[in-house]
């Protein structure tokens, strides 16, 4: 009752103080509780002594923060670098072995040339070797088959040539075309066409020609002809052709020479000397 009516009245400051000790005195005065300590965690504490920052760094990288882009583009440049690097190295290595295959080709190849060339030589020393064993061998069949006249051979071959296929026939079987020089020679050689063709007439090409210069007649070798045994006819006298016969020839019938064109085909005569070995 006492203390509702003391709740009520206006009181000052003195008559307040008075009331509260009147009121610890009948026992109605609650002691003030102490405050108890809270727990405080480590890292407020470290905080408020300034030990860490206010942020503290984590180990995620953020993708919006500039300095994570650069790092990452720095990344990036760094591994493509490493790859071009092995790109190089394997490159480097690649022309090496190139290098060594091209050398040992190429040294393959130079001892290949040294070997055709052996075999180049070989080749050219057995040619000569067939070329004079040709000219051996026609100089034998022209004394063996043919007639013998002094130290000369004729024999007279029964394939159609040209003039010049004929002089290089003869020369390719080690002689010359037939030149009867004097007129022993020539009659010899004019019985021996005659008993191949008789009783026919078929004329034989002989080693004289006027090619060089018109009615300047010379042998096959390039000497001067001193000796001539042209036909003589009122009909047919010998040489006719002009400009246009230039090649010899000699009857199978009596012997006489005729000019005639020197792309003509027809049989011819070789000569050999059979004083030495052509």
């Amino acid at each position: 009752m006492l203390l509702s009516g003391v709740g009520r009245l206006e009181m000052g400051p003195v008559a307040r103080l008075l009331a509260l000790l009147c009121l610890c005195s009948l026992g109605c005065c609650v002691p003030a509780r102490t405050p108890q300590p809270t727990q405080v965690s480590l890292a407020d504490v470290k905080k408020s002594r300034g030990d860490v920052p206010d942020v503290l760094p984590t180990s995620e990288v953020d993708p919006t923060n500039p300095a994570s882009d650069f790092e990452i583009s720095y990344n990036y440049v760094l591994s493509r670098l490493a790859g071009m690097d092995q790109a190089m190295h394997r490159l480097n290595v690649g022309h090496y072995t190139l290098d060594v295959g091209v050398d040992q080709l190429m040294e393959r190849l130079s001892r290949m040339d040294d070997k055709m060339a052996e075999l180049e030589d070989k080749i050219r020393e057995v040619y000569q070797h067939s070329k004079n064993n040709r000219k051996e061998t026609g100089r034998l069949e022209g004394c063996q088959k043919g007639l013998r006249v002094g130290y000369k051979c004729y024999l007279v071959y029964h394939s159609y040539e040209d003039y010049a296929g004929a002089s290089k026939k003869c020369m390719e079987r080690g002689g010359r075309m037939a030149m009867p020089r004097d007129r022993r020679e020539q009659e010899a050689l004019a019985d021996y066409v005659k008993s191949l063709f008789r009783p026919g007439n078929r004329p034989v090409w002989l080693g004289v020609n006027d090619l060089a210069a018109e009615g300047v007649y010379i042998f096959d070798d390039g000497t001067p002809v001193s000796y001539f045994q042209w036909r003589r006819h009122f009909l047919s006298g010998q040489p006719d052709g002009g400009k246009h016969e230039n090649c010899v020839a000699m009857a199978s019938d009596d012997g006489d020479w005729w000019d005639h064109y020197c792309d003509r085909a027809m049989d011819y005569m070789c000569e050999f000397d059979d004083r030495v070995a052509l």
